[in-house]
């Protein structure tokens, strides 16, 4: 980030005569514009070069004569032309870097706006009060803390760099909880400042069963959100370690990270807690809108609902993903071939599940993934067709024996872009 900023520097300071040179079709890859046109053009030719070689054009004559060898040069090229793709993601999402920051910043100051704004608008009828007046401030100090959280961390995203995993996805778990921790803060210092002066406003709130309420609401909800955020994270962490759940790193953080899988795919789990906790966020802002000299009051009802439904996230957690499974390794029949042994030079088709894990569908991922056939590691060729690629597949991954691959039962693994390995499974390969 330093480098790109002390370039871009370097760029506008070299004259006026090149203020223009940032817009429209800008490629440069240090200023946002142009590193996300660099980015969009780098896959839009990716995905001419893969239709053309999946049309069979573009290929050296030199290796047409030879199925396997056009097939090799194909899968080299195609990987290469993948990590330039990579590397100019890579670059957008760091020039893009300080503008999330900003705009998680105006986002703070202008939810504490709308909250002065309506602050305002009640008060024409009933008149500034006390409360009113400690609601406008705790929201200026969270707003003025959040500003300074975002600038200590705008290298990575400014808020957003707490809620972000060691996935690079937004965290559900983090992401609400930060949620309930923000209530429960302005919640008293709400409190505190209508206490100030010993006012008859705050005198409500020394009752005793006043406190058991609040005990039961506020203070329950930030403890669930608090449990399920860390049990999630030892979860996912335990079982990356113990290769019973794969994960791939995504290129950034997303808004909708929140609501879907790694792959993308919206997520039912995730979406009844993110849903749940957003009616019990919002009663809760209400009932402190109503009563602001005491918690907010969550009835056991609700505080049943959001155990309920922090009990099925973590269960998702806890089961989704897993370890790739060879199933069975037969050899690869084209048409007209006569049945016959695995023999080196064959192709053998790795019939499973998992080889490729979610999050790990660009070429570029899919390019790492590799069989190993005895001692010999093979990558996985890419095989293109239009639209797509034919191998891998996450059912099923295609690739040739090396001659190096000595006679006898050998044992074969699939390591996935997520660099976890499959079982073994024995073949038996003859001369």
């Amino acid at each position: 980030m330093d480098a790109v900023a002390v370039e871009t520097a370097r760029g506008g300071a070299r004259g006026a005569d090149h203020s223009g040179a940032h817009a429209g079709g800008c490629t440069c890859g240090h200023c946002p514009h142009g590193a996300r046109e660099a980015h969009h053009r780098a896959v839009a030719a990716f995905r001419r070069r893969r239709d053309e070689l999946a049309a069979g054009t573009g290929v050296p004559e030199g290796l047409a004569h030879s199925p396997e060898a056009s097939r090799q040069w194909v899968s080299d090229e195609l990987a290469h032309c993948a990590r330039t793709v990579a590397e100019r993601a890579r670059e957008a999402e760091a020039a893009l870097s300080g503008r999330r920051t900003r705009h998680t910043v105006i986002a703070v100051w202008s939810a504490a706006g709308l909250l002065a704004l309506g602050l305002l608008l009640t008060a024409v009828g009933d008149g500034w009060s006390r409360a009113r007046t400690a609601a406008l401030l705790a929201a200026v100090l969270i707003a003025a803390l959040l500003h300074l959280a975002a600038w200590l961390h705008r290298a990575r995203g400014g808020l957003l760099a707490p809620l972000t995993g060691e996935d690079n996805r937004l965290s559900t778990s983090r992401t609400v909880a930060a949620a309930w921790l923000l209530m429960a803060v302005y919640a008293v210092l709400v409190i505190a400042g209508t206490l100030i002066g010993g006012t008859a406003e705050g005198d409500g709130f020394a009752s005793g069963s006043e406190w058991a309420a609040a005990a039961a609401g506020l203070p329950a909800a930030l403890a669930l959100s608090f449990a399920v955020t860390v049990w999630v994270r030892h979860t996912v962490a335990t079982r990356v370690r113990s290769f019973t759940m794969q994960k791939v790193r995504a290129d950034r953080p997303r808004a909708a990270d929140l609501l879907t899988d790694d792959a993308g795919r919206v997520s039912f789990t995730d979406v009844q807690y993110v849903a749940v906790n957003l009616a019990a966020l919002v009663l809760a802002a209400v009932n402190l809108a109503g009563a602001p000299d005491g918690f907010p009051v969550l009835s056991w009802p609700v505080a049943v609902l959001l155990a309920v439904s922090a009990l099925t996230y973590a269960a998702a957690k806890y089961s989704e993903g897993g370890r790739p499974v060879i199933l069975s390794v037969v050899r690869a029949r084209e048409p007209g071939d006569l049945p016959a042994p695995v023999r080196p030079g064959d192709d053998i088709e790795i019939r499973g599940c998992g080889f490729v894990p979610a999050g790990a569908g660009e070429p570029d991922r899919l390019a790492r993934t590799v069989v190993r056939i005895g001692a010999v590691c093979v990558p996985v060729p890419l095989v293109p067709v239009r639209g797509g690629f034919r191998n891998p597949r996450d059912t099923v991954l295609t690739v040739p024996v090396p001659a190096e691959v000595e006679a006898g039962t050998v044992e074969v693994q699939v390591i996935t872009a997520a660099g976890t390995e499959s079982g073994r499974y024995p073949v038996t390969v003859t001369d």
